[in-house]
């Protein structure tokens, strides 16, 4: 009497690592595995021509001299439009806000995501309309937030915030009181203030998953052992957000160091608030030097890259902890 041969599907995956198919079983689970990836093959060709083939040919455009106003002194230069991207002032500047602009709203939002994600996850009447109001600013489309805090919060006029200090004023007697001129004297914080307002809720709904993940029998054997809400806090809610934090703070990163909408509309780039996203934007459609602007372009890539890479190991981390347990 013979014994049907297990197919690979058909094994726990303790069995796998032990069990050693035969030849002929083995071949034909390689041809049933290329036979599935067959339909997947469209997708992937028309990801390939929509995202890498223009990678590529702007990196081919970044090593040459191509400036719409001079079409007959087109050439290949080398590393000279990259060297200009890392010894150019005006770029080191950008360089230098765009770092500035993305650590300030990275760590002031999840600091706030934290204490908001902390007051959320604990039940009280209304906490799903609290939630989705507080997700809100997150859904706005990026060019009418920037609309929004330029001419209905931060307006020297009619804004939000002069209306307010002037109304506190008027309690205090005070008929004249002064009106900031918010995008003129703090042009780089007002533009911080936006995106704060934009990606708190990002972190807040990360935080707020990581809380909800949360062993609730060591909090309350901790409570049980006299710990207060500090303590808890210190030693058991925090280390266990740090991974949290990490993902938040990686994502996060990835976004706002392209930002470019507020930069765009709040102040187009003046006043010293030219990060590398605008001045790529400057570099091709203002002095339409196209070499230059895929360099620029290029190094923003990489350097994302390098932090999406760091933003997966910490997501891969996550999943291995949740698998584990």
């Amino acid at each position: 009497m013979t014994t049907a041969t297990p197919a690979a599907s058909e094994l726990t995956p303790e069995q796998r690592t032990t069990y050693q198919a035969p030849q002929g079983q083995a071949a034909r689970d390689r041809r049933e595995a290329r036979r599935r990836r067959i339909p997947l093959l469209p997708a992937l060709v028309f990801t390939i021509a929509a995202t890498q083939l223009p990678f590529l040919a702007t990196i081919v455009i970044s090593f040459m001299d191509y400036r719409a106003l001079r079409p007959d002194q087109r050439g290949f230069t080398g590393f000279d439009n990259y060297v200009q991207v890392f010894t150019n002032p005006a770029i080191r500047q950008a360089v230098l806000t765009t770092i500035l602009l993305t650590a300030t709203v990275v760590i002031v939002s999840l600091i706030l995501g934290t204490a908001i994600a902390l007051l959320l996850d604990r039940k009280f009447i209304g906490r799903g309309a609290v939630r989705t109001m507080m997700i809100a600013p997150f859904l706005v489309v990026p060019v009418a937030s920037a609309l929004l805090w330029k001419h209905g919060i931060l307006n020297s006029g009619y804004g939000l915030i002069n209306g307010v200090l002037t109304w506190i004023w008027s309690l205090f007697g005070c008929s004249n009181p002064p009106q900031p001129q918010w995008l003129s004297d703090y042009p780089l914080v007002s533009i911080e203030l936006s995106l704060i307002w934009q990606w708190t809720p990002f972190m807040m709904l990360i935080l707020l998953a990581g809380l909800q993940s949360k062993p609730g029998d060591v909090v309350e054997a901790a409570r049980m052992d006299g710990a207060g809400a500090w303590q808890i806090f210190r030693y058991i809610t925090f280390p266990h957000l740090r991974r949290y934090l990490e993902l938040g703070g990686l994502l996060g990163s990835i976004y706002i160091v392209q930002a470019f909408d507020s930069v765009f509309i709040m102040t187009a780039g003046a006043l010293g608030t030219a990060n590398l996203p605008y001045t790529i934007y400057a570099t091709f459609f203002q002095q339409q030097n196209y070499g230059l602007a895929s360099a620029q372009g290029v190094v923003v890539v990489i350097g994302t890259i390098i932090i999406a890479t760091f933003a997966l190991r910490t997501v891969s981390s996550l999943f291995d902890e949740e698998t584990g347990r």
